[in-house]
C-alpha cells in the first residue's frame, strides 16, 4: 500500500465520521436502507450478552452483566426486618437503580439521572409480577422475622438498552443469592450466624444455607421504532436518534410480563405486535441460558461466565 493509498483511506474514514457526527439521522437511514446498522448488526439482531456471577464477595448475590458495550453490576444484600402485618409471613424487595457520572458523559456530577428512578420502580415492578420470587421463602418466622433483599444496580457503562441489561443483572444475581444461617437470641434478636463454629454454638433457624427457587424468568427486550424500521436493542448512539422505543418482557413460559413505552412518539399496537416475531428467536435464546444459570447455581457458588 503507497503512502497516497494510505493517506486517502484516512481522509475517507474522517470524512465518514464526520459526517456520522454532523447527520447522525442521516447517516442512520442511509444504513436502514441497506437493511444493517452502524455496527454492522441487522436490524433484528441483539448485541452479545455475558454474564459473571459472584463479582461481588462481600453481597449475598451479584452478578456483572455485558450487554455489548451496556455495562451493569446487580448485588443483593439481607437484612433481617419485621414484617408488616399484612404480610406477617412473607420477606420483601427493595430495588435501587444507580446511573454514576462515569457510566455516561451524560450524566453530571451532583445531578441525579433523570432515567435511575424510573428504571428502579420499572425493575421492581417486574421483579414483583413476573412471579420469579416466592417472598414466602424470605420468611424466617412469621409474624416475628423475614428477610428484605437491598437490590443495587450500578450501571458502570451506559449504551443503550439500560433497562434490559440491568434485568438481566437482576435475574443473575438472585440465581446467584444464599441465604446465611440465623439464630435467635435470648432478647429474641434474630442475626446471621458465620462459620462452622456459628453452627455448633447457636440454634439455628435455618440448618443449612439455600438458593431460592425460582419461578418464572423474565427477559426483556428494546426496540427502537424509526418509520418501518425495528431496530432490537438499540446502542446509546440508536437511542439518541430515535425517538420511539418500546420495551417488552416475556418470561420463561412465555407469558407477557409487561410493555413499557417511555415517552417518544406515538407508537400503534399493530406497530408494538410486530416486535414479538421479531424479537422471539432472541427471548428463546436467552431465557435458556439464564435459565441454565439458575439451574447451575443451585448447585455451585462461585464465579460463573455466561455468554450468548
Amino acid at each position: 500500500m503507497t503512502d497516497a493509498t494510505a493517506a486517502g483511506g484516512l481522509a475517507g474514514e474522517m470524512e465518514v465520521e464526520a459526517y456520522r457526527r454532523l447527520f447522525p439521522l442521516a447517516f442512520l437511514e442511509r444504513h436502514l436502507r441497506e437493511s444493517v446498522r452502524p455496527d454492522a448488526r441487522r436490524l433484528g439482531e441483539a448485541r452479545a450478552t455475558t454474564v459473571a456471577l459472584g463479582a461481588v464477595s462481600s453481597a449475598h448475590g451479584s452478578a456483572l452483566v455485558r450487554l455489548g458495550d451496556t455495562a451493569m453490576l446487580a448485588s443483593i444484600k439481607l437484612e433481617v426486618m419485621s414484617p408488616p402485618a399484612e404480610t406477617p409471613d412473607e420477606g420483601s424487595v427493595a430495588v435501587e437503580f444507580h446511573m454514576p457520572p462515569i457510566c455516561s458523559p451524560l450524566v453530571r456530577p451532583g445531578r441525579p439521572a433523570e432515567a435511575a428512578p424510573v428504571i428502579s420502580k420499572a425493575l421492581e415492578d417486574v421483579v414483583i409480577s413476573s412471579g420469579m420470587l416466592n417472598l414466602k421463602e424470605l420468611c424466617l418466622i412469621s409474624g416475628k422475622a423475614s428477610w428484605v433483599a437491598y437490590l443495587d444496580v450500578y450501571c458502570l457503562n451506559a449504551d443503550g438498552s439500560l433497562f434490559d441489561a440491568a434485568l438481566i443483572s437482576v435475574v443473575a444475581a438472585f440465581s446467584h443469592l444464599e441465604i446465611p444461617l440465623v439464630s435467635v437470641g435470648d432478647d429474641g434478636r434474630v442475626f446471621t450466624v458465620g462459620g462452622n463454629e456459628g453452627k455448633t454454638k447457636y440454634e439455628l433457624v435455618n440448618r443449612e444455607k439455600r438458593k431460592l427457587t425460582l419461578g418464572d424468568i423474565p427477559f426483556p427486550l428494546t426496540c427502537a421504532l424509526h418509520k418501518d424500521s425495528i431496530l432490537a436493542d438499540p446502542t446509546a448512539e440508536e437511542e439518541s436518534i430515535i425517538e420511539t422505543s418500546v420495551t417488552v418482557v416475556l418470561d420463561s413460559s412465555g407469558r407477557l410480563v409487561s410493555i413499557q413505552k417511555p415517552g417518544g412518539g406515538v407508537a400503534s399496537m399493530s406497530t408494538i405486535k410486530v416486535c414479538f416475531p421479531i424479537s422471539f428467536p432472541i427471548y428463546t435464546k436467552g431465557n435458556r441460558h439464564l435459565c441454565d444459570c439458575s439451574r447451575i447455581m443451585l448447585s455451585v457458588s462461585f464465579t460463573k461466565h455466561v455468554a450468548f
